[in-house]
């Protein structure tokens, strides 16, 4: 298997029968898309998988879908039937976009055979392998929730990291998004970025929904300072996508990561926060 951390759709299929693979499509949609992820997966998924639901196994905080308590996200992944030292492949709808942030979860609460199934269910689809529909019901498991070396960044962390800069802060949004020139989609949310940070759009470090190569992902990151040389914290709009930005990096072999789990639904909303508008 490959150092990154992705796997390819023909390499799942050669393993789908594995006894420690355990397959989780973590699809999600931002609210205007108006698509149902839950109802989608019954309709088809790929054999054997599971569906993670992020709003679901979250904390009961006023932001969306922040990271669960160890306990509460050892239980939702018990009751899939996942335990810590499974194989974990995880996937979603759109090639690539909520799977990373689940990836994230388990990797973050212990789990280190965590893959990313590069290209997503379109890929799965594109190659003609067969699919199932409906909701499986999986032998429960004990999952041992623990902690690894990733890292959870607080509204505090990251204004200290935009004050001194001591830390490098990603912002995977779209360039119009930080521009601060697009409203932002959820109300009462000023537009711009967190004074000090960069632009990197989860959107291109993907080709058609596949990660690009570590070549190219290392001159996207390289042209952003993000050389591993001072903690990098990455930031979307609501904790999603800065993940893929998390996955990146990690294919590239850049550790002391940290994900700022509020984003900007958090800090957008924050009046004593700072907020700047324009090019970095």
């Amino acid at each position: 298997m490959s150092m990154r951390p992705l796997v390819t759709t023909d390499w799942l299929h050669q393993h789908l029968q594995d006894d420690d693979i355990r397959i989780v499509e973590a699809s999600w949609h931002l609210p205007a898309a108006g698509r149902d992820a839950r109802s989608e997966f019954e309709t088809v998924h790929i054999p054997g998988a599971v569906f993670f639901d992020i709003d679901e196994h979250s904390s009961p905080s006023h932001l969306p879908h922040t990271m669960p308590t160890a306990d509460m996200f050892a239980s939702a992944a018990g009751k899939l039937g996942i335990s810590k030292t499974d194989t974990i492949v995880v996937y979603d709808s759109l090639g690539l976009f909520s799977a990373a942030r689940v990836w994230w979860m388990f990797r973050y609460f212990g789990a280190q055979n965590v893959y990313v199934l590069d290209g997503g269910l379109p890929a799965w689809l594109s190659s003609d392998h067969a699919v199932a529909k409906g909701l499986a019901t999986p032998e429960p498991a004990h999952f041992e929730a623990g902690r690894s070396a990733l890292a959870i960044a607080s509204a505090d962390d990251v204004l200290q990291a935009s004050v001194s800069g001591d830390s490098l802060i990603l912002d995977a949004r779209s360039h119009p998004r930080f521009l601060g020139v697009e409203k932002e989609a959820r109300q009462g949310l000023r537009s711009g970025h967190i004074p000090g940070s960069k632009s990197m759009p989860f959107s291109e470090l993907l080709e058609n929904g596949y990660v690009k190569s570590d070549d190219e992902l290392r001159a996207l990151l390289l042209a952003r300072d993000a050389t591993g040389e001072r903690p990098i914290i990455t930031s979307c709009g609501s904790g999603v996508t800065a993940a893929v930005i998390s996955l990146a990096l990690e294919c590239i072999g850049v550790s002391n990561v940290a994900l700022y789990d509020g984003s900007w639904t958090e800090w957008g909303a924050l009046t004593d926060m700072p907020v700047a508008t324009g090019e970095a």
